[in-house]
């Protein structure tokens, strides 16, 4: 056991070595829990510019920051280069109507390691050493088409000859409460350049509210030439958390305070509560005005003031430490310094050395990719503190308005958790479906983080009282896929995979009772009809179909989603697993595994009815499904799109050992009964009345002859499959677009291998093309599970007309290797996320550097979309080791080919 798995186990034990993480937002401004408008603008009622001078009301954000899990005490980095018109102490980025693509980060920032109990961590931003171009972001961005690429930071030219800062930030716990910190300045140019390096702590304000706290303080404290900041929280709620801390900052540096506090002169043209507002040391650094820091050197914001004059390719450190240990107890607190790092960072590398699959270890690209996609989603952790029903009450408005504010009926929510987060600039608030994908990599690293993040989805004061699982913030009652119960099961089988066999059934049976509501919800509100047919709307599939989904359609009438419907058989799949798992150990779950296996053939059955039917989803004729447009005067009609809607269904299947079903004698008899009493149900899917050779058994939307009908289209590179994954859209809609016609207007879906053109959906939606990494985990994951039934019997032409034949877990090879393509060197040694971008792929200081796009160019794999978004694209690092291990496990024969894959995904 590794010294980073031995402290995950001390978590267990409550010894808080997570108490401490990387839970700042790297942006606070433009949300919802911040707007408090009218018209419920978040992006503008609360701005970047704004962000400096007002006080946040429900979090901080920072660079590169960390805080406690209450987030009461934070730090983050805060620079000057002595030409910027601001501090730099957050990122920059364009709102939702500023950019010609929407929302977007314009900053080069890196998550480069981490270990789950946040003991050693390293990130990187890139700072320029020329003004920072804020304006001609903006303005270039405004007169972009949606027809053109996104104007970024390196087209415009600031880092032309290499005069930036390479600015890193590491930090080493001692213990859980003794956190070292080390600030390394590199400067990549030719010339020395100056920079005002200002490490920050402050306090978050809960103080300036109507049901404020008392105010806590920060104060220099020690001997003439210590720089120390002693930290106090007078509050007796917040000692809970916070009592004491001290930053030792190294060196006879300046110390500068101010106060967390609204600018309301600069902003609102009102009075101040205090001389020292939130960008007092902004104003005394880049202003010259010496009264807007505390001369008594106290407040509740602080930063040590290292002014770095950096000799060119020079790099400089400054180091400081957050300690619970006062002065008198800690007279030389860099005596360990090095000592620890070095420590920590050892430990590091052997936890991921254990994890990490033989072959990849040999593989140092691969390795590489592999660690920062983990590393990605441990910094992406934030604190999320939002209690909707205060929330509503501050917007003042009476009871019967509440309902017209958005989340109005979401009162019961009170979030005050560390959470797992999509992207903490671009989407810096949880997302039930993104946060499902986010578990099967980070169970990897840290399965007990991943059961807790599922059962938090599933808390009274989450899920809503009716059965619903929040969406997100900016509309909790919108529909997210129902994914939940798929990542509880493949956590439930990894971790009991690690514990030889023995799986955490406590953690099932609660997950498993509040999921069975959540199915009751969709099963009362999304079936309009009654007939198993599924609506849901968004469903995250949100731009590749003719109408908005989330919206009333123009022609009236309804959508028959088959990706709804699909994804509720994969749902109902999902608890059918669960149940049998349970009843396995528990009889009474076995009156559940009947419930389930009847709901998962009534749904599957309504996709193809038996019959060549006009108004179903599968088209014989096109052997496809489609979604079905009814009409208000009864017509139907399939929108023929090809897209992941018809390819979803793949996912749907599951198998099941012999030997478990051997154990639910009641179930298997009901379950014989009922296919003898619904034989057209099951006459076009596959039924589990025969076992495998290897002894399992297949219930699947596919029969064997729909199977690869189906495959065929997937595999066809003309069509959906891209060297680097699965196409959201099939590019036969690039030469045959989709239209359809409605009262004079004409409603379009073209192939967009890229940024979309339209603004149908706003801001940054596309999926009109562009390949998704987690549809195409459940893809790949789909594969190797029919691979388990079938075995070497199944081949498929892969690509479809190649003449190439592969069995199913080949076939997953393949797409396992495109999609991990996309962030790998090529034979050239260029990675595809990167495109055209020379700096990316060339520079020394950049190429080995991975950002995880939320979704890549169809064609080329260039990353598009949000840079950070880890979260569901860290899924790669799940395939990685997916494929990997497989692979190692096979050499030995048929037998041990079987026992991997069932290692890997699970039954």
């Amino acid at each position: 056991m590794t010294a980073e798995q031995s402290r995950l186990q001390e978590t267990q034990r409550n010894i808080p070595w997570k108490k401490w993480g990387p839970y700042l937002s790297e942006r606070q401004w433009g949300t919802v829990r911040e707007d408090y408008s009218d018209n419920g603008d978040a992006w503008n009622y609360f701005s970047h510019d704004q962000a400096r001078s007002r006080a946040y009301r429900w979090g901080e954000d920072g660079l590169g920051g960390i805080s406690d899990d209450h987030q009461v005490l934070c730090f983050a980095l805060a620079l000057w280069n002595g030409k910027d018109p601001i501090l730099k102490e957050r990122l920059f980025g364009l709102n939702n109507s500023e950019g010609n693509h929407g929302e977007d980060v314009k900053e080069y920032y890196f998550y480069l390691d981490s270990t789950p109990t946040h003991s050693y961590m390293k990130y990187l931003y890139k700072y320029p050493q020329a003004a920072y171009p804020y304006e001609d972001l903006v303005k270039t961005n405004r007169q972009r088409s949606r027809d053109e690429l996104e104007y970024e930071l390196l087209d415009t030219g600031i880092f032309n000859e290499d005069r930036y800062f390479d600015i890193f930030l590491e930090y080493a716990k001692a213990d859980s409460e003794d956190i070292l910190i080390k600030i390394s300045v590199a400067n990549r140019g030719p010339e020395a350049a100056t920079l005002h390096l200002l490490p920050t702590l402050w306090f978050r304000n809960t103080w300036s509210w109507a049901d404020g706290s008392s105010k806590p303080i920060l104060q220099k404290v020690g001997n003439v030439g210590d720089s120390i900041i002693h930290a106090h929280h007078t509050d007796a709620t917040f000692q809970e958390w916070i009592q004491d801390y001290y930053l030792y900052a190294e060196g006879n540096v300046p110390l500068l305070f101010t106060e967390n506090e609204t600018n309301n002169a600069h902003l609102f043209a009102t009075p101040n509560a205090s001389p020292y507002v939130k960008d007092g040391i902004n104003n005394y650094l880049i202003h010259g005005e010496r009264d807007a820091v505390n001369p008594a050197q106290m407040g509740t914001k602080a930063s040590p003031h290292y002014p770095l004059s950096v000799g060119a390719g020079e790099t400089q450190v400054v180091r400081l430490r957050l300690s619970r240990t006062a002065p008198a107890q800690k007279s030389a607190p860099f005596a360990d310094f090095e000592a620890v790092f070095k420590t920590r960072l050892q430990e590091a590398d052997d936890f991921y050395a254990a994890i990490t699959p033989v072959k990849v270890q040999a593989d140092r690209d691969r390795t590489n990719v592999m660690r920062q996609a983990l590393a990605g989603m441990l910094w992406t952790k934030q604190y999320f503190y939002y209690d909707v029903d205060k929330w509503l009450d501050e917007h003042n408005v009476d009871s019967t308005q509440r309902k017209k504010i958005r989340n109005g009926d979401w009162a019961h929510m009170y979030n005050d958790d560390i959470i797992s987060m999509p992207d903490k600039w671009e989407y810096p608030w949880f997302a039930a479906w993104d946060l499902a994908f986010h578990m099967l990599p980070l169970s990897i690293v840290d399965s007990e983080f991943a059961k807790v993040q599922l059962d938090l989805m599933l808390r009274n004061d989450y899920l809503h009282p009716n059965g619903q699982i929040p969406a997100y913030e900016w509309n909790f009652g919108d529909v997210n896929p129902p994914v939940h119960a798929y990542a509880t099961m493949q956590t439930y089988l990894a971790d009991k995979a690690r514990n030889d066999g023995k799986g955490d059934l406590d953690f099932l049976r609660y997950a498993f009772a509040k999921l069975l509501v959540n199915f009751t919800w969709w099963v009362n509100r999304k079936d309009r009809e009654g007939n198993n047919v599924f609506e849901g709307g968004f469903l995250g599939l949100d731009n590749i179909g003719v109408f908005d989904r989330s919206s009333p359609l123009p022609t009236g009438g309804h959508l028959e989603q088959a990706d709804g419907t699909a994804w509720m058989v994969f749902f109902s799949q999902q608890m059918l697993r669960i149940a049998v798992e349970l009843a396995v150990h528990i009889p009474l779950y076995e009156e559940f595994a009947s419930k389930f296996f009847e709901h998962t053939i009534l749904i599957a059955g309504s996709m193809d009815r038996m019959g060549d039917l006009k108004d179903e989803m599968w088209d014989e004729a096109d052997g496809f499904f489609y979604d079905v447009l009814r009409l208000p005067d009864g017509q139907a009609m399939r929108l023929k799109v090809r897209s992941l809607v018809g390819l979803l269904p793949l996912a749907a299947v599951s198998v099941f050992e012999a030997s478990d079903i051997a154990k639910l004698p009641n179930f298997l008899k009901r379950a014989q009964t009922f296919l003898r009493r619904r034989p057209e149900l099951t006459a076009n899917m596959h039924m589990p009345d025969q076992p495998s050779a290897a002894g399992r058994y297949m219930l699947s939307i596919f029969n064997e002859q729909k199977l690869r009908r189906v495959l065929a289209r997937m595999l066809d590179e003309s069509e959906f499959f891209s060297p680097h994954g699965i196409r959201s859209l099939s590019r036969y809609h690039c030469e045959h677009p989709f239209v359809f016609y409605h009262n004079g207007q004409e409603f379009r879906v073209d192939y967009l291998p890229g940024d979309s053109n339209t603004g149908m959906f706003g801001g940054n939606s596309n999926w009109r093309g562009p390949i998704w990494m987690p549809v195409n985990l459940l893809l790949f994951s789909a594969l190797l599970r029919l691979y388990s039934f079938y075995g070497d019997s199944f081949k498929i032409e892969c690509p479809t007309g190649s003449g190439q034949y592969m069995t199913l877990y080949e076939v997953a090879q393949e797409l396992g290797e495109r999609l991990t393509s996309i962030f790998l060197r090529d034979k050239n040694g260029h990675r595809p996320t990167y495109g055209a971008s020379e700096k990316f792929q060339n520079d020394p200081h950049w190429k080995d550097l991975i950002l995880f796009y939320e979704y890549f160019h169809g064609d080329n794999g260039a990353g598009i979309g949000a840079s950070h978004q880890t979260g569901w694209t860290g899924c790669v690092a799940r395939i990685i080791q997916a494929m990997s291990d497989v692979t190692q496990e096979i050499a030995s024969g048929a037998n041990a080919e079987m026992e991997a894959i069932k290692k890997t995904v699970g039954k």
